[in-house]
């Protein structure tokens, strides 16, 4: 832990702040920010979005910030700089607060609050549930639900890291909140070139984390990686019984891992073009 924790009197505010990193996220960002109608305040870190993203921002009063992008790691550790409230939560502008877990988030964190002068006792981060949409229903299998996640942080109490994906690290105590009907609902995909563009750069960004680790890619690493994790999803974790959803989804995640291991080897791919 970096610190004792902060008292009522740290001088923050009380209360949370809703944080929302956005690009061009037109699509479902109206809903995302209506859903936060809970915190005191709600902080957007556009990166240069291009579409109705500023307009929706001002639409519910949010103040938005530009910092280039560099990574999730990186925007979320600018955007905890901004944070003048005890708290934040953080949504994707692809998903949405259901109403109970909101009541569950503000009374979690009074009750943190009031514990504040007793660090062995209060909690300093509170994960959540999430479910999420791909191609025609909700997926509750294949190890995508109950998929938990931290989201709820008192500030300067986590640390922010990334390799193929964000990852939240609680300082400190934490415990979950929510259940069915209390949970954040995704809507990670538009379509299926939607979600290949996400496979594509999170397949990049998992090689280059390969090759810093020093491991070792080829085509029979990512055949058996590929085949392994259909195996997983789809059988032992049960996919099957998200019917033709799960099966899709099944083989695009075994896909993720071919690319993944088949992408340490990046060649020249023909430069410096000298050869006849």
């Amino acid at each position: 832990m970096k610190a004792l924790l902060s008292s009522p009197t740290d001088g923050l505010r009380s209360g949370i702040t809703g944080v929302v990193l956005t690009f061009n996220g037109e699509r479902l960002l109206d809903k995302c920010l209506a859903s936060l109608h809970f915190c005191d305040v709600i902080l957007c870190v556009d990166s240069g979005s291009a579409d109705s993203t500023p307009e929706i921002c001002a639409k519910h009063k949010a103040k938005v910030v530009y910092h280039p992008w560099r990574g999730f790691d990186h925007q979320f550790r600018f955007a905890e700089t901004l944070v003048e409230t005890r708290w934040f939560f953080i949504l994707d502008q692809d998903e949405i607060c259901a109403p109970a877990l909101g009541t569950l988030i503000q009374n979690a964190i009074a009750e943190a609050d009031a514990l504040a002068d007793t660090p062995q006792n209060a909690a300093v981060a509170f994960s959540v549930g999430r479910k999420s949409w791909y191609f025609d229903r909700f997926i509750m299998h294949g190890g995508w639900y109950p998929d938990h996640i931290f989201r709820v942080f008192r500030k300067g109490f986590v640390e922010f890291y990334q390799d193929a994906h964000i990852h939240y690290r609680p300082l400190g105590l934490h415990e979950h909140l929510g259940g069915p009907g209390a949970e954040l609902v995704h809507y990670p995909y538009m379509n299926f070139a939607h979600q290949l563009t996400k496979l594509n750069s999170y397949a990049d960004q998992g090689a280059e984390a390969l090759r810093a680790e020093g491991k070792k890619g080829g085509v029979l690493r990512g055949i058996g990686h590929g085949l392994a994790r259909f195996i997983r999803i789809y059988v032992i974790k049960c996919g099957f019984l998200d019917g033709r959803a799960g099966f899709l989804a099944a083989c695009h995640g075994s896909f993720y891992a071919f690319l993944k291991y088949v992408r340490v080897l990046e060649s020249s791919w023909g430069k410096p073009y000298d050869r006849q």
